[in-house]
């Protein structure tokens, strides 16, 4: 081909070069690690149905998930340098700015905390409030996590320290509903699908449900934000792509899981996941998915419920003035919504 004939060939291409969609930034660090505490929980469904389902990879992230026993376990190692991004309770964003670290949230995928607080009817026959949880032994998923925060909120509301009770760690599977059953913890905050198994076996009576919204609301006097991914400020701001990516995924599984249905998500999740029982995992299904975000928003009323019940157990708190609108961006969400209206 000779200089005109190339000159004639660009220009008859350039229209068409020039109609199809700029490619997508590149990403800054597609190989990235994830860490959850309890990756098996409905709590963190989105994050599992966007691995399961191809999403991750589908933004060309290639994502390396380390699950802990609980979440401050998942916190301390993004602290510590070992992960990059969390799949988290939203409220440690509020807890470490506090402590003088910079951590945002930037895709919800629980609009609700669906622990439960149960009493152990054999152990605690007698239960009548709250007050009677005084010097009983108390199963969390980890000390320091959402569910061991939680608990000490309900006990403060009944005018119990935390100091009041024992807690012990036990999990979030199998290990749980064997401590329980055994008589070796006299109440439970945990989550599903481990409460759904403990109630259709009559060894667990529910105290306090923040599956359901209006209860959660009730319990924390506002929209609670529960699940969500956060990372390291300085982290968001130096790949962005990355982080949009990240987003991206979640809001597709959030949007996927509103409109699935039982057997779709049995389809989906690791068959460990079940744990031996179908039955019991669709119960827990149904119960959660009301709690589940079905878009990645934070509500922006959020971060003032996380902080009064923070507050409510930590008096060092409340005295301290707070920079709530860095703990969470919606920005990221609002553009993956807008790439994936339908999921």
């Amino acid at each position: 081909m000779d200089r005109r004939q190339f000159i004639a060939t660009a220009a008859a291409l350039a229209p068409t070069l020039a109609s199809q969609p700029v490619q997508a930034q590149a990403l800054e660090k597609p190989k990235l690690t994830l860490a959850v505490g309890g990756k098996n929980l409905l709590y963190y469904l989105p994050l599992t149905i966007a691995e399961q389902r191809g999403y991750f990879k589908a933004e060309g992230l290639d994502l390396t998930i380390v699950d802990f026993a609980g979440g401050s376990r998942a916190l301390q190692a993004l602290v510590g340098g070992s992960a990059d991004v969390v799949s988290g309770a939203f409220e440690h964003t509020v807890n470490m700015q506090f402590k003088g670290q910079r951590l945002r949230a930037f895709a919800l995928q629980g609009r609700a905390p669906q622990i439960v607080l149960g009493v152990n009817p054999k152990t605690m026959a007698g239960y009548k409030t709250v007050a009677d949880l005084k010097g009983k032994k108390i199963g969390v998923t980890a000390p320091g996590s959402s569910t061991h925060v939680m608990l000490n909120f309900v006990l403060a509301k009944a005018g119990l320290k935390p100091a009041d009770v024992s807690v012990i760690g036990v999990g979030t599977a199998q290990g749980a509903a064997a401590a329980m059953r055994a008589g070796q913890i006299d109440a439970m905050s945990n989550l599903d699908p481990v409460i759904t198994l403990l109630q259709r076996s009559g060894d667990l009576k529910v105290v306090s449900d923040t599956r359901i919204l209006a209860e959660a609301e009730r319990v924390f006097g506002g929209p609670m934000p529960a699940a969500c991914l956060y990372a390291q400020q300085a982290f968001i701001d130096k790949h962005p792509a990355t982080v949009q990516a990240l987003a991206n995924a979640i809001v597709r599984a959030d949007k996927w899981i509103q409109a699935a249905g039982p057997k779709d998500i049995i389809e989906a999740v690791p068959e460990s996941y079940l744990l031996g029982d179908r039955a019991v995992y669709i119960d827990a299904f149904l119960a959660a998915k009301g709690a589940l975000s079905p878009d990645g928003l934070f509500p922006d009323k959020g971060p003032e419920t996380a902080l009064r019940a923070l507050a409510s157990i930590d008096a060092e708190i409340a005295k301290v003035k707070l920079d709530l609108g860095a703990v969470y961006t919606n920005d990221f969400v609002r553009k993956a919504n807008a790439k994936y209206p339908r999921g």
